[in-house]
């Protein structure tokens, strides 16, 4: 169990430090442009930041149910990593909406001219 556990670990923040350097490097292709430069890279900072802190907590919280099936802890090993897989992938999600809604907000808003 304590090797399953130890795999558990590995595979869960190994999937959380890929996708919270997704984020970043989709933040940098975003602040390519000279517009929206500063933006582009904080925001993706922050979001990742916070899908980093958020994601650890989910990765810890589920990986503390893995006794729960102490007496086949192959199916316990297979429905946390799933479990954690499909969140991480949720808050993936999430994350990268947020900072499209960033940069959206972000973009200058055009004024109509005032009727004459």
């Amino acid at each position: 169990m304590l090797i399953l556990a130890l795999f558990y670990i590995a595979l869960g923040f190994g999937a959380l430090a890929a996708l919270a350097v997704m984020i970043l490097r989709i933040g940098s292709l975003l602040g390519e442009c000279p517009q929206s430069r500063a933006i582009a890279r904080t925001g993706a900072i922050t979001i990742a930041t916070g899908f980093s802190a958020i994601g650890a907590g989910g990765v810890i919280l589920i990986g503390a149910t893995l006794p729960l099936l102490a007496d086949a802890p192959m199916v316990a090993f297979l429905t946390a990593l799933g479990l954690a897989a499909l969140c991480l992938g949720l808050g993936f999600t999430q994350a990268i909406g947020t900072l499209r809604a960033v940069m959206y907000d972000a973009k200058p808003k055009q004024v109509a001219a005032a009727p004459a």
